[in-house]
């Protein structure tokens, strides 16, 4: 096919194969239009997009509104999603260094996030708006508390899951009359601490947990509520559980308990055990144990039985108590040593107490160890009597100017003794006891004095001078062997028990007393001790599973090397001092192969420290 194509005064003939020019411009222009529209659908498909993000429609649908905003928070150069699953969360409590803490330094407790075995997040701070300026004096004010993730937060700060808003009604203050409390310059955390209700910082409650079945059965832990460094306390069979149980039905971390500040209660949960747990025969546990979920959190009562795997029963006794000083750090340790290598299980019989002040005396406190033998019955009620009857006798105007005068209180502890031996109807079962008085004067002078049967032992060190408080009642002791001498009945040549027993002095065992006179409940009074608070000073006092495989040179010698020890490093306070040498001892024992039941009671005179008093 040819084509003329003019050119001015010219025509010129083109010539083309096959398709020809016709064919090849249809083709070009099909092509262009078809580039031209992707390029205009992209473009319209990209501003859609733009138009999307800018506006967000999707803002508003119910179910997206509903949705937890989760967001991760840069460590590291690392992106850390602030969702934890349950199992490392688990393990995250078991840890000290990932606590959680709200404003007043109190750890938050955990049944707000325990409540369901999946969370949703971790907890955040709780954030106190600012009180409005326009508020008049004496009015009410709600502050809702909303528990929300800020945009600078960072990873010290933990989220709490969303949707959970909480309203605290208060008084607010009035600013002329108190001008300590400044709402607009104080900070948050002050704000809240002021807000809160006084009586909830003031309750105080002691929960003691006592194995009363099982093969550790006598072991028992006690922990105050106040004391949010120990809680939560777990259950389980191996460390770093509190209260460790030798059974193998027992899962590792067995169960959980906590003191739910909200609700001034006791919590015990379940932490996905394999047995479960039951509380009052009731399993508490989540039912599908394949997947190891907690149970819910269940109230604890004063009375209730925990039982974990299927041996071990655990007795609840819950006090309400009010707080006082001491003012010296006091220690407390105790263990059946029910499984010593070679030995048989043994019940815990020891009771180990003290209280400070006396009621009624300011200026007076007691402290004591009861070992029982045949039941613990007998240290229990002595341990409550002694301090009863010595507080009656302080109560007489004329017993206590005696005391203070003459700086001597053994008409007061001799006395006690009797009334206690008198008012206890324990024909079968005894104990020893050793008490130790502590008195302050006028002229804030401390005093000690000791009064014991059998063979508890007491020794004061002032100034690294060993004075020995209490006399040993034994059968064996050359003290009780010229007594039985002068009564005319002497003791054979090694002869060490007497109708079964070691002692001749104890409280309690009337039926045996009955039976030969020898047997007394004549307690030794030791001379009275002043307590110089410008010296080293501290008192030990411990049943005779201690004393057993303990010197007194060598207890001394442990107590001076720990005293040190916590001066070098600056402990808290006197209490956690005291609390760590008295557990040092208890060890010591432990490692010597004690087969006894020990308990032990130390005093540094050099510190303070806050005990517990029921209310």
């Amino acid at each position: 096919m040819t084509m003329a194509v003019m050119t001015g005064q010219k025509s010129i003939e083109l010539g083309w194969g096959d398709g020809g020019l016709t064919n090849g411009v249809a083709v070009g222009s099909r092509a262009s239009l078809i580039g031209i529209g992707v390029a205009l659908l992209l473009m319209l498909l990209f501003i859609l997009i733009l138009i999307l993000l800018a506006c967000k429609p999707w803002r508003f649908l119910p179910h997206f509104r509903s949705l937890p905003h989760r967001s991760c928070l840069k460590a590291e150069e690392l992106e850390r999603p602030l969702v934890s699953d349950h199992a490392n969360l688990v393990q995250e409590l078991g840890n000290d260094s990932t606590r959680i803490y709200d404003l007043e330094g109190l750890r938050l407790q955990p049944e707000e996030y325990l409540s369901s075995p999946r969370l949703e997040g971790l907890v955040h701070k709780q954030r106190v708006p600012p009180l409005s300026t326009h508020v008049n004096q004496g009015d009410n004010v709600v502050l809702d508390v909303i528990f929300d993730v800020p945009d600078d937060a960072s990873l010290s700060q933990t989220l709490k899951r969303p949707s959970m808003t909480h309203s605290l009604e208060v008084h607010k203050h009035n600013t002329s009359q108190d001008p300590s409390l400044n709402i607009s310059s104080v900070s948050d955390g002050d704000v809240l601490q002021h807000l809160l209700p006084k009586d909830i910082g003031d309750q105080r409650s002691c929960l003691k947990l006592e194995v009363v079945s099982g093969p550790s059965r006598g072991m028992s832990f006690s922990v105050r509520s106040s004391d949010t460094k120990r809680l939560p306390l777990t259950l389980g069979r191996v460390p770093p559980s509190d209260l460790q149980l030798k059974d193998s039905e027992v899962s590792g971390k067995h169960a959980m308990i906590n003191w739910n500040l909200n609700k001034l209660k006791w919590e015990l949960i379940d932490m996905g055990s394999l047995n479960g747990t039951l509380l009052n025969s009731q399993p508490i546990n989540n039912p599908d144990t394949e997947t190891r979920q907690w149970g819910v959190p269940m109230e604890l009562a004063d009375g209730d039985i925990i039982t974990i795997g299927t041996t071990s029963n655990i007795y609840v006794h819950i006090t309400h108590q009010k707080e006082c000083y001491v003012p010296f750090g006091v220690g407390m340790a105790s263990d059946p040593m029910a499984l010593r290598r070679g030995g048989k299980k043994l019940p815990m019989e020891d009771v180990c107490y003290y209280q400070w002040p006396l009621p009624g005396q300011d200026q007076f406190g007691i402290f004591g160890v009861c070992d029982g033998h045949g039941g613990a019955a007998a240290a229990k009620s002595a341990s409550k009597i002694i301090p009863e009857m010595i507080a009656t006798l302080l109560s007489d105007s004329k017993n206590l100017e005696k005391v203070l005068s003459l700086c001597d209180a053994s008409h007061i502890l001799r006395d006690a003794f009797y009334r206690t031996e008198a008012c206890m109807e324990h024909y079968y079962e005894g104990c020893t006891a050793t008490v130790l008085l502590i008195w302050a004067d006028g002229s804030n002078k401390f005093f000690a004095q000791c009064a014991n049967v059998g063979d508890s032992a007491c020794i004061l060190n002032i100034d690294e001078k060993l004075i020995k408080m209490t006399e040993d009642h034994r059968v064996s002791s050359q003290s009780e062997r010229l007594r039985m001498r002068d009564m005319g009945e002497p003791l054979k040549e090694g002869e060490t028990r007497v109708c079964g027993l070691n002692l001749f002095r104890m409280l309690g065992d009337k039926f045996i007393k009955e039976q030969d006179k020898r047997f007394s409940s004549e307690p030794y009074i030791s001379e009275v001790v002043h307590v110089d608070r410008t010296r080293r000073s501290f008192a030990l006092m411990a049943s005779d599973g201690f004393w057993d495989v303990i010197s007194l040179k060598k207890a001394t010698q442990l107590v001076l090397q720990a005293l040190q020890m916590t001066e070098r490093h600056t402990a808290a306070n006197g209490e956690q001092s005291a609390e760590k040498i008295a557990g040092l001892l208890l060890n010591e024992a432990r490692n010597s192969r004690t087969k006894d039941n020990t308990s032990i009671l130390f005093l540094d005179f050099n510190s303070i420290s806050s005990c517990e008093v029921e209310s």
